[in-house]
């Protein structure tokens, strides 16, 4: 029997604001070197306009490229307002947007607001004794002090993202100021009025230069608890996120600065999934969808990001189905991600990177590009990019991943043994350069880049890719074509099934009379459905799939999307 066409947009339905669009991720440090000193620049991202156009992406965001010292690589932003001249300058950022307005892409900016570099005006103006500054930062006395000068224990005993004591005393203010993450990071003081006018014109101005869209990066950290106490039960992490004024507080800068008519995304570290309801929910005026990370922390042996195992498939079938299904029928929206600057590669970490790394790039692209929220796609995903491979210390540059390594050496954990947890979890897999050709330094730059190259790059590259019809940028192609084109994606309710296959992440999409059908193996293995059977698709249209042809069961990491109109 042959089924009609499922619909496409234009034909019974007007776009659907952001719910049809796709997301670029560029760390512009990594992405196009156009100066030849080893370090991607804006006009590396506008020479490659072009590529992000013909791929069919909506919105460029870009990592962090303000003044910067660079300690945490652009998160420690010692002026908001003016761009480090690693990138370029101001001139530079005025014409990238103008240029990639003209080929239909708009810039996403990467705003951190909960804190800044220690490098920053305010913070050294409070350093100085500026008592105006001193109020933009959270400064508290030590416990147990014995004088003034007496530094005392850290007023509680939090601990920073990158190890260590979130507290660091300072000789000079006679006080300890709070970091939620490097010491170089001084979280800065929502409660403080000030602070929040300041950030809300710091976003303004860059909506005023033509940004179409804000990511917000541990926005859910800003609202600290009304009262600083040890955390008997963690590291603190559960006391000072989702604070008690965050939702106060977004709708604030997003009434101030003007943004409500944007798309705005958050990251939201350690959240719930009763707060990212809340957070975008349009009724709300928060954001528009958020990033939540709990489906990436499977593979996390006992909750310790640094200790090794298998990816655990029954806990990522749950973590889907419940943020899915509760996003949706509680009005809420996600952001669709595997990868982004602070992750290893998807396909090392879920996929095959050596047998069936085309398979499994393709598969895992599927499995979130088809489910209902936006997706986000980081540089070199589309390619199938591979964690570094890296087999010395000197390859690194990761601040967390530096003090990790010492913190394992000083356990006793032997170095073969940590060099193979820095190779599986470091940041870094994520932020070497991107591969655009087998040429030297992958094209890359002219000279030796900031970060070492993966060594596969001459297999892995965008002009090896553009070469094959049947690449995995191919199937990016494809399955961002079909978003912007089929309502039944970007608004279709979802139900999961096969919920007790171990093997296999399946769920339906359904939307006005169509109902479209995804299957995933996640396995280097075949594996049978168990409430289903794939003839039982023999009269649907194949939307989607990783191998040319279809067999009884679901072969090693394949992908199988099904549509018919049922109505």
């Amino acid at each position: 029997m042959t089924m009609p066409p499922p619909l496409m947009y234009g034909e019974e339905n007007t776009m659907a604001d952001f719910k049809n669009k796709v997301v670029y991720q560029i760390y512009p440090k990594s992405f196009k070197d156009s100066n030849g000193d080893g370090i991607g620049d804006l006009r590396g991202v506008a020479e490659k306009l072009d590529y992000l156009a013909d791929m069919g992406v909506d919105y460029l965001w870009l990592t962090p490229f303000f003044v910067s010292p660079q300690k945490d690589n652009g998160y420690d932003v010692a002026d908001y307002l003016d761009i480090d001249p690693h990138f370029g300058t101001m001139a530079d950022f005025d014409a990238l947007v103008q240029a990639a307005d003209a080929k239909g892409l708009k810039i996403m900016l990467d705003m951190v607001l909960c804190h800044t570099s220690d490098q920053h005006a305010w913070f050294q103006r409070a350093l100085a004794g500026d008592e105006k500054y001193q109020r933009y930062y959270i400064l508290r006395d030590g416990r147990n002090k014995k004088s003034a000068d007496d530094p005392g224990e850290p007023p509680t005993n939090w601990q920073c993202a990158f190890g260590g004591s979130a507290w660091q005393w300072e000789p000079r203010l006679h006080k300890w100021y709070l970091h939620l993450h490097d010491v170089s990071q001084p979280d800065l003081d929502w409660t403080n009025p000030n602070v929040r006018e300041e950030l809300a014109n710091v976003v303004r101005f860059w909506k005023e230069r033509g940004v179409a869209g804000f990511r917000f990066d541990v926005i859910n950290l800003i609202a600290k608890p009304e009262v600083f106490a040890d955390d008997t039960k963690g590291l603190g992490r559960r006391l000072f996120a989702d604070g008690p004024h965050i939702h106060e507080y977004l709708r604030e800068l997003v009434q101030n600065a003007g943004i409500d008519d944007m798309m705005t995304v958050g990251e939201m570290a350690s959240t719930d999934l009763e707060n990212c309801i809340h957070y975008t929910r349009p009724a709300n005026h928060e954001l528009s969808m958020a990033f939540n990370f709990h489906h990436l922390k499977v593979d996390y042996k006992d909750g310790d990001k640094w200790a090794l195992m298998d990816p655990d498939m029954a806990q990522l079938k749950q973590l889907f189905s419940a943020w899915q299904t509760g996003m949706a029928e509680a009005g809420g929206w996600d952001a669709l991600f595997w990868c982004n600057h602070d992750q290893p590669r998807i396909v090392s970490r879920m996929g095959d990177e050596e047998t069936y790394r085309m398979e499994s790039a393709k598969m895992l692209a599927a499995c979130i590009h088809l489910m209902r929220g936006t997706p986000y796609i980081y540089q070199g995903e589309e390619l199938g990019m591979t964690n570094a491979g890296y087999t010395s210390i000197e390859d690194y540059r990761d601040v967390e991943s530096l003090n990790c390594y010492r913190t394992l050496l000083e356990q006793g954990t032997a170095e073969v043994d940590a060099l193979k947890i820095l190779a599986a979890r470091s940041r870094d897999n994520g932020r070497t350069p991107m591969q655009w050709s087998a040429r030297q330094y992958a094209g890359f730059s002219t000279k030796k880049p900031w970060i070492p190259l993966a060594k596969n790059y001459p297999e892995i590259n965008v002009e090896a890719a553009q070469k094959d019809e049947n690449s995995i940028l191919a199937f990016y192609k494809l399955l961002i074509k079909l978003r912007h084109e089929m309502p039944i994606i970007a608004e279709g309710d979802i139900r999961f099934v096969e919920e007790d296959n171990p093997d296999v992440i399946a769920y339906e999409r359904t939307w006005q009379g169509e109902r479209l059908t995804v299957f995933c193996n996640f396995r280097p293995t075949s594996v049978r459905l168990r409430h289903a059977s794939l003839q039982d698709f023999a009269d649907a249209q194949k939307l989607v799939g990783n191998y040319p042809d279809m067999e009884e069961c679901l072969r090693p990491y394949e992908v199988l999307a099904f549509a018919r109109c049922e109505s």
